[in-house]
């Protein structure tokens, strides 16, 4: 049965697999067909598994489910992974988190994410380009760009624009670009990306996708690239609340946040009741929350104003539909973000870079496959092979420098940065999610006692803001839900939403209860039009 890849779920496919009216094998076909149509205009994927790999797979999990062995909801569906998971040579790719530096070399395992996938009966259909190491190569690189894979494309807007910044309207994100746009694009209905800061919500929203980056510290990340252990989470994409809490269910198995929607615990937290199981959503001024700087984003005339009209509307829209909220909510700004005045986010990540991830992601393949074995022998390697390591238009490594000759503090000073910059970023959050920010200056032991202040459960604000970098400080999970689309581009823009610790339930019933009164007022997310692609 013919389905459309640019518009069915994961749990679209799971129902015709269920009723026999299509097999993993044909879900294979159909979806590399359409990477095949599409993808080398996009350039969202570094590679594919091989056919032959992907046939036995998929038919080897019919099999299995013609058998009475359904591994789970998601048995048989395939997925696509950011390239900083390793995965094993028996699905025939690499994993080079966009650098020629890894090319060839052998990981000794599946990442212990990517294993829970197989596990779960889930394909690997292939890699998706990234931002190289993650952004910390060279500064003000184009996201979704890397050395070995090219330049990944929106596929709402098309070429980037000349002369673009970084996060302006016609870049497709952050460094989970390519597999943000696998999913829009339909080559897959799932994918998994990982963020630092900013990197999963950024492009998911540009995208028109439902994402969470999880609470930092809760998955096991042996085998994952990151940029940092202190700030990195790998999380889920998809176009459904519901295919991405199935997948959440298969990330942090016991949660059970697949059985809230479809199993026996339906209705019993709120799923139904759309807004009842909520206290308060807190929502932020646009006006004051947006990215800003022109290195950062130029807008044209009148986005701005679309995007704080629009922002405007979802609030008041939710107000009338019964979310409890309160707007606006003011929240202390990021350069708050210090320990004792001294600045934290970069040091910490540039630090933990050279001596945890870059160490820990080599010595997940076997040495004798790899030419790398430190930062250095990277950066030696990118300067002996510039013609393809250093190409124009980023010529330069200097973050690779900078983390390799000016990280001077010692393990005692980033210890101490991190935990201070930790504590300071949830005393911001918690301020808020407590409801003193309400009550300052007036509220009494008493009235905090007797439960008379108002609590919030989340922090809503634009996704094209800073609010992930206070989330990401308090290793606090963050999600995002699309919102719009930019009138002069068709670019999507959404809303990014910030809940304490392990509370990824209470973002996943705000963002279903969302998701059913977006597809009320404006149809559901935008898909996109990919006609400008010419075969």
């Amino acid at each position: 049965m013919a389905f459309n890849t640019l518009t069915a779920t994961a749990l679209d496919l799971r129902h015709q697999l269920e009723t026999e009216q299509i097999t993993s094998v044909q879900i294979i076909d159909r979806y590399l067909g359409q990477i095949l149509r599409f993808e080398p205009r996009l350039n969202a994927l570094i590679s594919v598994t091989p056919r032959e790999v992907l046939d036995a797979t998929a038919r080897r999990l019919d099999h299995e489910r013609r058998h009475g062995r359904v591994r789970g909801p998601l048995h048989g569906i395939p997925v696509i992974l950011k390239d900083c998971f390793t995965t094993s040579a028996e699905l025939g790719m690499d994993t080079t988190a966009g650098s020629w530096a890894f090319i060839g070399a052998k990981a000794k395992s599946n990442a212990a994410l990517v294993q829970k996938l197989v596990d779960a009966g889930m394909i690997i259909l292939g890699k998706a380009n990234m931002t190289e190491f993650a952004g910390l190569k060279t500064t003000m690189m184009m996201p979704g760009w890397s050395a070995y894979g090219g330049q990944t494309l929106s596929p709402y807007v098309g070429p980037i624009e000349p002369g673009e910044t970084v996060l302006g309207h016609s870049a497709p994100g952050g460094s989970s670009t390519g597999s943000a746009v696998s999913v829009a694009a339909g080559f897959a209905p799932l994918t998994i990306g990982a963020e630092t800061i900013g990197s999963i919500i950024t492009p998911a929203s540009r995208a028109a996708l439902y994402a969470i980056k999880p609470t930092v510290g809760v998955q096991d990340t042996s085998g994952m690239f990151c940029i940092s252990e202190f700030f990195d989470s790998p999380g889920p994409m998809a176009k459904s609340v519901g295919d991405l809490a199935a997948l959440m269910d298969v990330l942090l198995p016991g949660r059970g946040f697949y059985d809230e929607f479809y199993g026996r615990s339906r209705g019993k937290n709120g799923y139904e009741g759309r807004w009842s199981a909520l206290s308060n959503v807190a929502f932020v001024d646009p006006r004051f929350w947006k990215t800003e700087g022109e290195t950062m984003v130029r807008h044209r005339e009148g986005t701005q104003e679309q995007m704080v009209e629009d922002y405007q509307a979802i609030v008041s829209q939710l107000r009338e539909d019964g979310c409890p909220l309160k707007y606006p909510v003011e929240l202390e700004a990021t350069s708050e973000l210090t320990v004792d005045g001294e600045q934290a986010i970069m040091p910490i990540a540039f630090w933990e870079f050279k001596n945890i991830c870059i160490p820990r992601f080599i010595d997940a393949f076997d040495e004798s496959s790899i030419d790398v074995h430190s930062l250095a022998d990277i950066v030696k390697f990118n300067e002996e092979n510039r013609d393809k390591c250093l190409p124009e238009p980023y010529t330069e490594q200097n973050d690779l420098l900078k983390a390799l000759h000016n990280t001077p503090e010692t393990e005692e000073q980033i210890s101490r940065l991190r935990s201070g910059l930790r504590q300071r970023a949830r005393q911001i959050l918690d301020w808020v999610f407590s409801g003193h920010h309400e009550q300052e200056g007036r509220t009494t032991e008493a009235e905090v006692k007797n439960n008379q202040v108002s609590k919030f459960d989340i922090i809503a604000g634009p996704a094209d803001s800073p609010l992930c970098v206070h989330a990401a400080a308090a290793g606090y999970p963050v999600a995002t839900v699309p919102l719009g689309q930019l009138r002069y581009n068709k670019r999507p823009f959404g809303l990014c939403l910030v809940a304490g610790e392990n509370q990824e339930a209470v973002l996943l019933r705000f963002m279903r209860a969302y998701e059913s009164l977006l597809g009320e007022v404006s149809g559901g997310r935008a898909v996109p039009d990919l006609s400008w692609i010419k075969n």
